[in-house]
C-alpha cells in the first residue's frame, strides 16, 4: 500500500513524498529509519494505490543472487570512484531482469530527491534490516564501499551453503520420488490384475503374497480417502506452523531429529555468529547488532535463547555467560564469546566460532550425501523385493507341487 506523507527533516524543514509499507505503522517506522519526523500521513489515491501493486508484480520476488551480484557490482564502482548515481545507472542497463531493473530505478529516484542510500532501502522489503544497517554503517563511516563488499561475500558464503545443501538433497529426493511412484504403480496397477491369477489357483497363498494383496486392495479401493486425509493432514500442518506455538514446537522437533538435528544447530549458529561478526566490525553497538542478527535465524528455539541473552546483556551482564546456562548451546561457542567479552576481540571470537561450524556443518552435508543416497538405494530394493518375493512365491510353490 501505498502511504503519502508529510514529514520534519530538521529543525525547521518540511519534506512530503510517498512510502510504499503494509500498514501505517510500518510506515511510521520506516520513515523513522529514513531521519523523519511524521507530522501527516495517509493512504494515497487509489490510482496511485493501483500503480504501487503494479509496482509490487514487477519489483518483488527479485532472486537473492541478485542482490548478491548488485552489491559487489556497486561495492567495485564506487569503489574505482564512479558517483553513486552513475553507478545505479550502470547496473541498471548492465542488467537483465526487468524487476531488478525497476528497483534499481526507485532507489535512483530516491537518491535523486535527496534522501540517503540506506534510506531508499529501507523502504523496499528486498532489503533485510541486517542490509539496510549495514549501508548505513557504512555511510556513517565513509567506507561504502568496504561495507557493500563484505556483505557480498557474506551474502555469496550463504548462498553457497545452501546450494551445497540442496545440490546433496536433490539425488536422494529423485530416487525417492521415482522409487515411491513405482512401488505405488505396482501395488494399483500390475499387482490387481496378477491377483485374480492367485485366487484361481484355488489354493492357499503365502503370508507375503496375502499382506500385498491387501496393502493393494487398500490403496486401490481407498485411494482417494487417503489423499483426502493427507491433504488434510498437510493443510493442518501448515496451518499450525504458521502459529507462534507451531513454530516453536516444529523448532524443538528439528533440533532432536536424529541425524540432522546437530546440523540445523550448527548451521543457525554459524549464520549467526557470522552475522554478528559481520555487524559489529562495521562499527554497529553490540545490542542492536544483537537484534538485528537475531532475526537472520529460522530457528523459533534458538532464536528464545538468544533473545534471553540479549535481555541479560541490555541488564548489564555477559552475554556469553547468558549463553554457557542454557544446555542448547555448545560451551565451545559460549566459551570464545566470554573470552571475546573480556578481551574486547568479541568479532574475532565470533569469526572463529562461524568459521568452525561452517566447516563442520559442510563436512555433515557431504556426510549426508555420501550416506543417504546408498541409504535410499537400500530402503527402495527392500520394498521392492518384498513386492517381487511375494509375487513369485506362490509360483514356486507351484513348481514344487507340480514335480
Amino acid at each position: 500500500m501505498l502511504y503519502k506523507y508529510r514529514a520534519k527533516k530538521g529543525p525547521g524543514e518540511i519534506v512530503q513524498g510517498t512510502i510504499e509499507a503494509r500498514s501505517e505503522k510500518e510506515a511510521i517506522e520506516k520513515m523513522g529509519q529514513m531521519g523523519y519526523l511524521p507530522v501527516s500521513i495517509e493512504v494515497e489515491a487509489a490510482a496511485v494505490r493501483g500503480q504501487s501493486s503494479l509496482g509490487n508484480l514487477f519489483f518483488g520476488r527479485i532472486k537473492s543472487q541478485e542482490i548478491t551480484i548488485f552489491s559487489r557490482q556497486l561495492a567495485s564502482l564506487l569503489k574505482a570512484g564512479v558517483p553513486i548515481l552513475k553507478a545505479l545507472s550502470i547496473i541498471s542497463e548492465q542488467s537483465e531482469s526487468p524487476k531488478l531493473k525497476g528497483l534499481l530505478e526507485k532507489i535512483h529516484n530516491g537518491i535523486k530527491d535527496g534522501a540517503s542510500l540506506s534510506a531508499v532501502l529501507a523502504s523496499q522489503t528486498v532489503f533485510s534490516p541486517l542490509y539496510v544497517a549495514m549501508i548505513r554503517a557504512g555511510e556513517d563511516s565513509g567506507g561504502l564501499s568496504e561495507v557493500l563488499f563484505r556483505l557480498a561475500d557474506y551474502r555469496r558464503k550463504q548462498e553457497e551453503l545452501v546450494s551445497r545443501f540442496r545440490m546433496a538433497m536433490a539425488y536422494p529426493v529423485l530416487m525417492a520420488v521415482v522409487g515411491m511412484s513405482t512401488i505405488i504403480f505396482m501395488l494399483t496397477f500390475v499387482m490387481p490384475r496378477i491377483t485374480q491369477i492367485f485366487l484361481d489357483m484355488g489354493q492357499e497363498l503365502p503370508v507375503l503374497t496375502q499382506i500385498l494383496i491387501a496393502v493393494s486392495k487398500g490403496l486401490t479401493r481407498w485411494w482417494y480417502w487417503i489423499a483426502v486425509v493427507l491433504a488434510m493432514v498437510i493443510v493442518l500442518f501448515k496451518r499450525q506452523s504458521q502459529t507462534a506455538l507451531g513454530r516453536l514446537s516444529l523448532s524443538i522437533v528439528k533440533l532432536h531429529l536424529p541425524v540432522f538435528g546437530n546440523f540445523i544447530l550448527k548451521s543457525e549458529l554459524s549464520r549467526f555468529a557470522r552475522t554478528l561478526e559481520l555487524l559489529i566490525k562495521n562499527g554497529i553497538p553490540i545490542l542492536k547488532a544483537i537484534d538485528i542478527a537475531i532475526p537472520v535465524l529460522g530457528n523459533e528455539a534458538i532464536k528464545n535463547e538468544l533473545k534471553k541473552g540479549y535481555k541479560e546483556l541490555e541488564q548489564g551482564n555477559s552475554f556469553g555467560r547468558s549463553l554457557k546456562n542454557v544446555k542448547l548451546f555448545p560451551v565451545f561457542m559460549s566459551n570464545l564469546i566470554i573470552v571475546g567479552e573480556e578481551s574486547g576481540r568479541l568479532d574475532d571470537a565470533l569469526s572463529e566460532i562461524a568459521s568452525a561450524y561452517e566447516r563442520d556443518t559442510e563436512e555433515k552435508i557431504r556426510v549426508m550425501s555420501s550416506l543417504l543416497e546408498p541409504a535410499m538405494i537400500l530402503v527402495l530394493g527392500l520394498l521392492v523385493g518384498f513386492i517381487v518375493m511375494a509375487m513369485l512365491l506362490p509360483i514356486f510353490e507351484i513348481n514344487v507341487m507340480v514335480r
